[in-house]
């Protein structure tokens, strides 16, 4: 189906056909090009979030992703503050006239922004936008547009110079090796490395929200979570069902990759206007943003070794009730620190954001997954937070109460940052 083709379907129809698609080539719904308040269609912020998150995770992991996100959607947040948007705005008010194209308007401020942060993706940007600004009739409302996204992107390229973000990624000085202390398990560096030297968006500092220490390694509870991820995180586990493998595989993809496809089919299906979605995205990736930017700083703070490391050698952790494995390797891999768990701490971020949009919790939505090309269906926002959870216990990676360190961190930031900002 093309994505011209989605005009005049039932909306559940078209949310089905948009999260299709919007996962793997570049969206440009079709739109009017009038003069669009912030109450009008939500099309420009859908089209334009799809856009930024396939040229962002081009070539960032999902942390780094997040961070993106979450400046990009300021730029968005603060254009339709402009367009009428009844709330303060992030960085800088802005005036225009009524009659201001709100698609060239998100198009052109989403776009500078891309472009001054993730400059590799010029081509596929400036091609992208070049063809979006091409649908929208000439006009004054379509230049009062374009010049009101020129003036924000302005202020929040202005507000992010020397974040850090760009700079390189800083070495990683490895601990004595010993027990319960990690050890890359690649020869590049450690992933999102460059995160423990970011500005957070609203936080204080990295470290407002760090968790207290892991348990230690004599301690009831370690013993409990190492015996529990060792049985069912195994590559080959005997006890992990079928449907538990394919849960732990479905979250394998960009964990910012996967939320934003699930909240654009979630506006489409809840009929959010253009202010409304930009409210929705703003508040979940801002919070995620710095959820992520507080779980890479705690990570690299404790470095704590993950499971594959923790069962192989566990004849060197003084613990009598553990014991080893040498052979014992996991579901999934990844190259960065264990505690807390980065995708705990991003997706109980965007729990807690989109439960604070929709003021409840048992708000029903489907996510799907890139990697085992299934959708699931929950609920609620906690239930899909609870898969995550046990998603990355089958896979191995990690400790229950990592799991749970992260989901505290990730809320603490997300409330922080919608009591400050939104």
């Amino acid at each position: 189906m093309k994505l011209g083709q989605f005009r005049g379907l039932p909306a559940v129809l078209f949310a089905a056909a948009l999260v299709a698609v919007c996962g793997s080539a570049p969206v440009a719904l079709a739109h009017s090009g009038h003069s669009q308040p912030a109450d009008g269609s939500a099309e420009p912020v859908l089209t334009w979030n799809a856009n930024a998150t396939q040229a962002i995770a081009a070539g960032r992991p999902p942390a780094s992703s997040t961070v993106l996100l979450g400046i990009v959607h300021v730029a968005m947040y603060d254009t339709a503050v402009a367009l009428g948007l009844d709330e303060e705005a992030f960085l800088t008010q802005q005036s225009t006239p009524a009659n201001t194209s709100a698609a060239a308007a998100i198009a052109t401020a989403t776009y500078e922004v891309l472009v001054a942060r993730v400059p590799s993706q010029q081509a596929f940007l400036d091609s992208t936008y070049r063809d979006y600004l091409a649908g929208i009739p000439d006009g004054k409302a379509k230049q009062r547009g374009v010049a009101l996204g020129d003036r924000v992107a302005d202020e929040v390229i202005a507000w992010r110079a020397n974040d850090g973000f760009d700079n390189p990624p800083p070495p990683f000085v490895q601990p004595p090796p010993g027990p319960g202390v990690w050890e890359p398990t690649a020869p590049t560096p450690p992933v999102d490395i460059v995160l423990t030297q970011v500005r957070p968006l609203v936080m204080q500092g990295a470290g407002q929200f760090r968790p207290a220490a892991p348990p230690a390694l004599m301690s009831e509870r370690y013993v409990t979570d190492f015996a529990e991820v060792k049985a069912i995180g195994k590559a080959d586990s005997a006890i992990r069902t079928a449907q538990q493998t394919e849960t732990a595989n479905f979250w394998t993809e960009n964990g910012a990759v996967t939320w934003n496809r699930a909240m654009r089919a979630l506006a489409i299906a809840k009929n959010l206007n253009l202010g409304q979605a930009t409210r929705m995205f703003t508040m979940v990736d801002v919070s995620a943003a710095d959820g992520v930017i507080g779980c890479w700083e705690a990570k690299f703070h404790y470095n704590r070794w993950r499971p594959v490391q923790a069962i192989q050698r566990a004849d060197t952790d003084g613990n009598p009730a553990t014991s080893p494995d040498p052979t014992w390797q996991a579901l999934h891999s990844v190259n960065h620190p264990e505690y807390p768990s980065g995708h705990s701490c991003l997706s109980t971020a965007v729990t807690t954001a989109l439960r604070a949009f929709f003021h409840r919790d048992d708000v029903g939505f489907a996510v799907q997954s890139a990697v085992t090309g299934t959708t699931k269906w929950f609920g609620s926002f906690s239930a899909a937070q609870a898969d995550v959870t046990e998603a990355r216990i089958y896979s191995g990676l990690h400790f229950r109460y990592s799991m749970e360190a992260g989901a505290q961190l990730g809320r603490a930031a997300a409330r922080w940052a919608l009591t400050h900002r939104f």
